[in-house]
């Protein structure tokens, strides 16, 4: 019978493994050999296993630290364990600026009013390139339009020049961003249909793609993930409300889909589905003979035990169409890098700009100008901004779970689709028992919100843009949530302040600085929905001005009919140790007139 060795195996160095063969040997073969001098021949074999030893366990060593993002060094498994992470690796950065786009338009009518039939509109995607630097292209992200205008997208109206004392052309102003980059285009040709079909395009600093369209002129549409089969699509508004909301936000189905990925050597990837034309890619009601349930004789495996994936049973079977018989045109953008961050005023000669407008007179007079520098160019992630990203981007996860996840994702919907100033959400208390079962969900929220007019002031939203915020926020709800998008209450106040100067100050000068102090602390900007108005802050903000010898008081009235919220308000009653709480119903303060609303005097003691 074989005798049982005692053999270990948590040896990880060479000298670990010498030794215990070393001990091995005097153990189980005292007899045989027992010279274990440096130079004898039996240790030459045994410093050679205790080598091979030491270099088998430094590569088990290193491959198990390659598949842990914390400790992981190879650039190739740092790529692959981001995109695992749901972060999209940074080949580079462009750098962004806020261009200052102008035209000239003549006045027009007894009035002199400017004549917006010859005002332009920009179609996005115009390239500017810089004077500074390697010719650098900037390329506009929205669409400029000069006669339309919002808070978010004003357009400033100046007189330029004059006939007789009267106007003869305006100047009209808008501000669009930009981001540094060149489009370069290639093509790919398909006769088959191959499933998950994957090109590589291989150039220096690309940044993504900015469109591919094939033979027949239809567009192909990147997602995050095949799987995915929808995307947000936007259709010109109509309705009344087209000035504050110029656009609808719809959810588009798109089986012409791929993605996209970077390879650690800079390679864009990509990798499109594996349908063919006529297969089915649309929704279907699973059944039973999709869903098959019975008995497997083969494996001797109850069906009932199988792990089915819903996303081939209940949406897609074929994850998009994959390309045949076509050739796929294909823009994308280079650039970026820290070379991109010019300077002011150097972002002016106008490249491929397409614009369109009633009367053409004036389009020769569109200029572009930067009046900040570009601004976030830079390279590539290092391999610790990799690591670092894919464990934040992993936390994100893109849900919206939290209150505060949904307070942000409603602020976040593009100004397009029309402006969101203010949200705030609850735990829904409804609690009224005559409601039906399927509307008493524990689950349910709240969000109120507000927007802004022209004028930036606050009003209540529209039906247009609370269609478009259900429709954004759909894409990012919890299957169990359910939301009610509500309006907030506005209530609007006026401020009235005494307060007395110290000897030798002009009472005048001090008391102009006090009202631009309560100007700036009730800047509806930095005011939310359910925020109370703490008087002692205020106290503190005014005794801190140069000349004021103390502030005597400080009160807050209600302002409400005409032109201002139909709402009325006990300030007295909501205030308690110099805090004015708002209502149990969410609301917000609002000094809707800053000139007329915010009275102060100098008084005595």
């Amino acid at each position: 019978m074989a005798q049982e060795r005692d053999i270990k195996y948590i040896n990880r160095e060479f000298s670990d493994f010498r030794s215990q063969l070393i001990e091995f040997a005097k153990n189980y073969f005292p007899d045989s050999y027992n010279d274990f001098s440096p130079t004898s021949p039996g240790m030459m074999f045994i410093e050679m296993a205790a080598y091979v030893g030491d270099i088998l366990s430094f590569y088990q060593d290193t491959q198990l630290q390659e598949t842990f993002l914390q400790h992981a060094q190879n650039p190739s498994n740092l790529y692959s364990l981001a995109y695992m992470m749901g972060y999209r690796p940074r080949v580079t950065s462009v750098a962004e600026v806020e261009l200052e786009v102008s035209q000239r338009v003549a006045a027009t009518g007894p009035n002199y009013l400017p004549n917006f039939n010859q005002a332009i509109r920009v179609a996005e995607n115009a390239t500017i390139t810089s004077t500074i630097g390697d010719n650098l292209q900037f390329i506009t992200t929205d669409v400029v339009d000069f006669k339309f205008s919002s808070s978010y997208d004003p357009t400033d109206i100046r007189v330029y020049s004059l006939d007789n004392n009267n106007p003869a052309e305006y100047l009209l102003t808008k501000k669009t961003k930009a981001y540094s980059g060149e489009i370069k285009t290639t093509t790919q040709t398909y006769t088959t249909a191959e499933r998950f079909a994957t090109i590589e395009i291989e150039n220096t600093d690309i940044i993504g793609i900015l469109d591919i369209t094939d033979s027949d002129g239809d567009k192909w549409y990147e997602v995050p993930f095949l799987a995915q089969d929808t995307i947000f699509d936007s259709e010109t508004n109509t309705s009344f409300d087209n000035k504050t909301v110029p656009n609808k936000l719809l959810l588009k189905k798109v089986p012409k889909r791929f993605v996209t990925r970077f390879t650690s050597q800079g390679v864009l990837q990509i990798q499109f589905g594996s349908g063919v034309i006529g297969e089915d890619d649309s929704s279907f009601l699973p059944n039973p003979t999709s869903i098959n349930f019975g008995y497997n004789s083969i494996q001797n495996v109850s069906k009932l035990d199988y792990a089915f994936d819903p996303s081939n049973v209940l949406f897609t079977r074929t994850y998009g169409l994959a390309p045949s018989n076509t050739t796929l045109t294909i823009r994308y953008l280079t650039g970026g890098g820290v070379g991109a961050n010019v300077p002011s005023n150097s972002i002016t000669t106008i490249g491929t700009v397409t614009t369109t407008a009633t009367d053409s007179t004036y389009v020769s007079t569109l200029a572009f100008n930067n009046i900040k520098p570009a601004a976030g160019g830079r390279d590539g992630d290092t391999v610790e901004e990799l690591r670092q990203n894919s464990l934040k981007s992993f936390s994100e996860q893109k849900r919206a779970v939290t209150l505060q996840d949904y307070n942000i994702r409603a602020l976040g919907l593009p100004p397009q689709y029309g402006s969101i100033a203010k949200v705030y959400v609850t735990q829904d208390n409804t609690s009224n028992v005559n409601l039906s079962m399927l509307r008493q969900n524990p689950l349910a929220l709240s969000l109120y919100v507000l927007a802004y007019d022209g004028d930036g002031k606050l009003t209540t939203a529209t039906e247009t843009l609370k269609n478009n915020l259900k429709t954004y926020l759909s894409e990012y709800m919890m299957l169990t949530d359910a939301l009610d998008i509500k309006d907030a209450f506005i209530v609007n106040i006026g401020v009235k302040f005494q307060i007395v100067t110290l000897p030798d100050y002009p009472a005048r000068d001090v008391l102009l600085q006090c009202t631009t102090k309560v100007k700036e602390f009730f800047n509806i900007q930095n005011w939310n929905i359910n925020q109370p108005i703490n008087l002692a802050n205020l106290y503190t903000q005014l005794d801190k001005i140069k000349g004021v010898q103390t502030v005597k008081k400080v009160e807050i009235v209600n302002k409400n009919g005409g032109n201002y919220s139909t709402y009325g308000y006990d300030v007295a009653g909501a205030t308690k140790d110099n805090v004015v709480y708002p209502s149990f119903d969410p609301c917000i303060f609002e000094v809707k007139y800053p000139n007329i609303d915010i009275e102060g005097r100098v008084t005595t003691l």
